[in-house]
């Protein structure tokens, strides 16, 4: 089974309020929980997480999040010193928003190949493929 690398977005669209997007990423959670689908991530996810919930106000739905990620990606790998290097080319490269060029080059540099976000901006990437929510 492949390995795939979760977005925040995904739980975070999943846990909200309604959008568009809130079913297919309550679909993938389903996927992964139902074994069909194995995810991993990065610390920098859950940074993201806390940070935007807490800024809004909503420790209870960060909490939530949180521990469902960590319930379902497996493993969490961390931000190395490498990856911050990968990460500063991937910058010169491509126009990516800093945090995602971090999680690309944490999957670049731990082999992973498939990211499953919302975030269009990563098709760009040539080095890797996102798998969208449907």
């Amino acid at each position: 089974m492949s390995l795939y690398f979760m977005d925040s977005n995904i739980i975070m669209y999943a846990l909200g309020s309604h959008h568009t997007l809130k079913t297919p990423c309550i679909r993938i959670l389903e996927k992964i929980r139902s074994a069909k689908m194995q995810v991993c991530t990065n610390t920098e996810i859950f940074q993201e997480i806390l940070y935007r919930y807490y800024s809004i106000g909503k420790k209870d739905v960060a909490h939530k999040a949180c521990e469902l990620l960590k319930e379902i990606a497996d493993p969490i790998l961390p931000v190395t010193i490498e990856d911050i290097t990968k990460a500063m080319y991937l910058m010169d490269q491509y126009t990516v928003p800093v945090r995602d060029a971090i999680h690309t080059a944490t999957m670049l540099n731990s082999n992973i190949q498939h990211i499953i976000s919302t975030d269009t901006h990563f098709d760009i990437i040539q080095e890797i493929t996102r798998i969208k929510p449907n």
